[in-house]
């Protein structure tokens, strides 16, 4: 049986948004799986002083989803690359004609 991970958001920065009464992402976004102390792409919460938040899905934080990404001004491109999984994300590399 696989299990879905689902990435949160670590971000450098946050900002209020008063329409949805809650901090938002600002700044530096990078993918971070709850429960574990560092993100994707192996950078220490706590010695990097990033913000998480754990309502804010990955998909949401990317600048082409709209959601909560007004103020996040670089994703880092190494979670980005891991972080996109879903319907909308290729497959991964499958080998066709198998050797005997």
């Amino acid at each position: 049986m696989t299990r879905t991970r689902r990435h949160a958001v670590a971000a450098s920065g946050r900002w209020w948004d008063e329409e949805d009464g809650r901090w938002l992402p600002a700044g530096e976004a990078h993918a971070w799986e709850q429960g574990m102390n560092q993100t994707v792409c192996g950078l220490s919460l706590h010695r990097s002083q990033l913000f998480r938040f754990p309502g804010v899905e990955w998909t949401d934080a990317l600048p082409e989803s709209g959601g909560a990404a007004d103020a996040i001004r670089r994703v880092c491109p190494r979670c980005a690359a891991a972080g996109r999984r879903g319907p909308d994300a290729r497959r991964g590399w499958v080998r066709k004609n198998p050797r005997p």
